[in-house]
């Protein structure tokens, strides 16, 4: 066996940045797929090469020496050349490329997802795929924590300046409300409000938007299900506002609510693909040019079918 001690690798070094990054060994070690002693071996490699300590292991949570802050910098782009070149490889023959990981919003698991990994596989078929779905906001940690390669993810701020972004479609928000009710402002008014959870960056927007229109609404639920929002508006429980993905999602509930555009300023949302820039060299345009055909036949054409208003407002971008 050839010894690696006092070598600086880069599995020593992504070990390093994970750890750093989730301040604690075991829970590096779940999100690398390896055992806790493992890493800390690792970790203590790392170090005896460097001749450096670089985590403080008597803190809770764990702690950056300055050595290990001073050091984190140059591993980050240590890690990002070695990323890069990875991908360039595979780029050049995508037999290469052995792993892929993305992130995809909780609105496409159903539909999207499902046909891009498919769609995905058949050109990459060495490639073994990682697929996480879950809210915007944790896809974005995710990417920042180098835990995922690529995210699809509505948009939640200004990019930072490590990313690049590739609008994809943008979705209004519209009411959705119980069978026959009238969609006037004044009717909705005496109808409770109930309200996407303040929890999530989607529910957040609304609410906003709402304090921006100075609109008091009630409401005595907060909910974080489209399932479960549009079972109470189908039961005459109140209404809603939500984006036409959400509502596609909890289809089955259609033929018991009416879906209108919202009865004041309208408001809308983008979701974009997003990956660290020059790390993956064309790999993020190529996932866009396989999604697009799909979002235009599974969700915009459907959705502007069943709900003409949407046209021109729910687009491709």
């Amino acid at each position: 066996m050839v010894e690696t001690a006092g070598r600086v690798t880069l599995w020593g070094i992504e070990v390093f940045l994970t750890i750093a990054e989730e301040r604690s060994i075991s829970v590096a070690a779940r999100r690398l797929e390896a055992s806790p002693s493992s890493v800390s071996q690792q970790l203590t490699n790392l170090e005896a090469a460097l001749g450096a300590g670089l985590v403080d292991r008597s803190s809770r949570p764990l702690e950056l020496t300055p050595a290990g802050q001073l050091f984190r910098r140059r591993a980050r782009a240590m890690l990002d050349e070695a990323e890069q070149a990875r991908a360039e490889l595979a780029l050049a023959d995508l037999s290469r490329l052995t792993r892929f990981r993305l992130g995809m919003i909780e609105d496409f698991d159903a539909d999207v997802t499902p046909r891009l990994l498919a769609r995905m596989a058949s050109d990459l078929t060495d490639t073994r795929f990682l697929l996480e779905t879950g809210a915007s906001h944790r896809l974005a940690d995710q990417l920042d924590a180098r835990a995922l390669d690529v995210i699809v993810a509505a948009e939640i701020g200004a990019p930072a300046d490590w990313m690049e972004v590739h609008p994809l479609i943008e979705e209004p928000f519209v009411a959705a409300v119980p069978k026959g009710q009238i969609t006037a402002l004044d009717a909705l008014s005496n109808l409770p409000l109930i309200q996407y959870s303040a929890r999530q960056v989607m529910g957040r927007q609304i609410a906003d938007h709402l304090a921006r229109q100075h609109l008091t609404l009630a409401h005595r639920f907060e909910l974080d299900s489209y399932h479960a929002i549009l079972a109470m508006v189908a039961a005459g429980a109140g209404w809603t506002i939500l984006t036409p993905l959400g509502i596609l999602r909890a289809r089955r509930f259609l033929d018991a609510v009416d879906i209108a555009p919202l009865p004041f300023a309208p408001i809308s949302r983008r979701i974009s693909l997003s990956a660290r820039a020059g790390i993956l060299g064309d790999m993020p345009a190529q996932v866009v040019q396989h999604l697009r055909p799909l979002l235009s036949d599974l969700i915009v054409t459907p959705a502007t079918d069943r709900f003409p208003f949407l046209a021109g407002s729910l687009r491709l971008l």
